[in-house]
């Protein structure tokens, strides 16, 4: 059964640019890319800002199958888990899957904090508005428009 399905970028090491675009080319079903967006870090160490944007998909991947899709364009850029929140050259997370709720260990779908980062919800907003429904933007810094991919 084909779906809606958003994943959420973001790289704040290296060629970040890169990183995100060599992503997105490799996501299979993919229909739209937000706009890029700017972001300071939330929470974690002190580190350099990210680039994100948010992509839409309609898919008949599984939230596990898109997991392992995400953890794969992860992999493929050399990302590596140090420390919590870290820098990284590459994080996808699943943000949202269309009438579908996961509460794994290692996979809650929608995602756990989606509603709480303005870096999630402003691209996602540009793609689903309706997924915007009563959301309120909470003060987590700037996030600055910087063009598209």
């Amino acid at each position: 059964m084909r779906r809606r399905a958003f994943l959420g970028l973001g790289s704040n090491l290296g060629e970040r640019l890169t990183y995100l675009r060599t992503a997105i080319a490799s996501i299979p079903d993919l229909v739209n890319v937000s706009s890029l967006y700017e972001t300071d870090p939330v929470g974690g160490p002190e580190q350099g800002a990210f680039l994100n944007c948010v992509v839409e998909l309609d898919t008949d991947l599984t939230a596990r199958e898109l997991l392992e899709l995400c953890r794969s364009l992860e992999q493929a850029a050399e990302r590596v888990r140090i420390e919590r929140w870290g820098p990284r050259t590459l994080d996808v997370d699943v943000v949202y899957i269309d009438g579908e709720a996961v509460d794994e260990p290692d996979l809650i779908v929608p995602h756990r904090r989606w509603r709480e980062r303005a870096f999630v919800m402003i691209p996602l907003g540009e793609l689903a508005p309706d997924l915007l429904d009563g959301w309120t933007d909470p003060d987590q810094g700037e996030v600055r428009s910087v063009g598209t991919l």
